[in-house]
């Protein structure tokens, strides 16, 4: 899983000061890619394992209005590696080297790419703003759902016109939208923005759920109804000898749930028995073992989601994952 993650990125850059202006903590991505490549999104990550987004497929990229074809993305300004991915990770690029600059990437039929540095696209880029986002799980009668959304009282509109913006289908049959962050007040609608919500107000700028009924009819929460849950499990771990510092890595597959932010993952705690332990929620069924920074590993190790794992590690070719201790 990490090889994988440490893998995905595809990326513009943009040193033009008049079409971006980079600050010590964002950079922009700017992307174009292949017709069929819906809703792309960009993977990103650093040198030391730092990655911009919790899991795969990364982000979502927002169309520039004002420059069609083209999408963009403010990451953080430590970026030095992207992937460009679309059709829910299912189409990417391979790893593109944007060294911490904005950048132009125009992305082939074949997956091949060209990277620039100086501005493709005409005017200023959109301004950066804070995005939370909305899901929405519609009744079927509700095809296409899109998004309105604004500022109350100022009447700020987010999008240019009516119905707004196309939601995202998502394969656990949410739909989702990025919002601006000031914005407090949305509509959510379908069919050509014939069939709507009322106005929903007095919202907080925090990702939310929202499950509309065919009478248009809703229930809200900030809490997300799709998370995994379990209880926490133990891994233990037993490692050789020069197995400085050892690790855990652990994600929910197939989704790319990662549970630790950046490779090499968290520590293991040495114990009075040889084993090594850490405490992880009990969701992941996905763990590597790694060593001295990250620099040694096992390969991904498949393991039953919800139980106490032993993982013996006797090379970094040989690892044998058991659900009770070993007896030695």
């Amino acid at each position: 899983m990490k090889k994988l993650v440490a893998l995905l990125l595809c990326l513009m850059m943009l040193p033009i000061l008049p079409a971006v202006a980079e600050t010590a903590e964002m950079l922009v991505v700017y992307a174009s890619v292949p017709a069929d490549w819906s809703w792309p999104c960009v993977w990103a990550w650093s040198s030391d394992g730092t990655n911009a987004f919790a899991s795969w497929p990364g982000d979502l990229m927002e169309p520039d209005p004002a420059n069609e074809g083209w999408y963009y993305i403010y990451l953080p300004s430590g970026m030095e590696s992207v992937i460009i991915n679309a059709n829910d990770g299912s189409v990417q690029t391979d790893e593109i080297k944007i060294d911490k600059q904005s950048a132009w990437i125009k992305v082939a039929e074949d997956k091949t790419f060209s990277v620039f540095f100086e501005a493709l696209t005409t005017g200023e880029a959109p301004a950066y703003t804070e995005r939370f986002t909305v899901y929405a799980q519609v009744d079927a009668t509700w095809e296409n759902p899109g998004i309105w959304a604004w500022e109350d009282p100022s009447g700020k509109n987010a999008f240019a016109a009516w119905p707004g913006r196309a939601m995202k289908p998502n394969e656990n049959g949410w739909f989702s939208a990025k919002v601006p962050a000031w914005c407090n007040c949305i509509i959510i609608n379908a069919n050509a923005g014939s069939v709507q919500t009322i106005d929903i107000k007095d919202l907080d700028p925090a990702d939310l759920w929202i499950t509309v009924n065919a009478d248009a009819s809703f229930e809200i929460t900030y809490d997300d109804p799709t998370a995994l849950k379990a209880a926490d499990i133990t891994v233990f771990a037993k490692v050789p000898e020069d197995w400085e510092n050892p690790c855990l890595w652990a994600w929910e597959h197939p989704s790319g749930t990662n549970v630790f932010v950046s490779w090499p993952g968290e520590a293991l705690t040495a114990g009075e028995d040889g084993w090594y332990a850490i405490t992880v929620p009990g969701w992941i069924n996905s763990v590597i073992i790694n060593a001295k920074e990250g620099s040694i590993q096992t390969a991904d190790l498949r393991v039953d989601a919800g139980k106490d794992l032993y993982v013996t590690v006797v090379s970094a070719e040989d690892a044998a994952v058991t659900y009770e201790k070993p007896v030695e």
